[in-house]
């Protein structure tokens, strides 16, 4: 595998990673919410990778990257927070509110922010490897 194809794999890594930390910032954000836009509770996401081919002239054949394969809905039940005041609230005064878990949030986000970072440290020691390889025979 070349120097290059490194960068490429490190590259998609990074959009991945990227991508997963904005799905968590959105249930974070969401945490709280008793409806979204269908009407029910927002129900918590993640991020569902899949390795991908590198296809190109760097790229030997068998070099995977990562790309986002989709996203799904966390199954599991909403919780029932009691709020007989609340307009959402049923019969019983219990209002139903996403299957968001904060700590698995931060735990989520604080893995896709060290993995975006090795990631980025991959790349800037494959920079210093080929910024190297330059001044060979100098």
């Amino acid at each position: 595998m070349s120097l290059f194809s490194v960068l490429d794999v490190a590259s998609s890594a990074l959009t991945a990673q990227s991508y997963r930390l904005n799905v968590v910032a959105s249930n974070l954000a969401n945490a709280n919410s008793a409806t979204s836009s269908d009407g029910q509770p927002y129900r918590a996401r993640e991020v569902v990778f899949a390795a991908t081919p590198l296809y190109s002239e760097q790229a030997p054949a068998g070099v995977e990257g990562v790309s986002v394969a989709g996203v799904i809905e966390k199954p599991g039940p909403f919780k029932l927070v009691y709020e007989p005041g609340n307009p959402a609230a049923n019969a019983e005064g219990y209002v139903r509110m996403p299957n968001v878990n904060p700590v698995d949030e931060m735990v989520n986000m604080i893995s896709a922010s060290r993995a975006y970072q090795a990631n980025v440290n991959v790349m800037n020691t494959t920079k210093a490897l080929l910024q190297k390889t330059l001044t060979l025979g100098a």
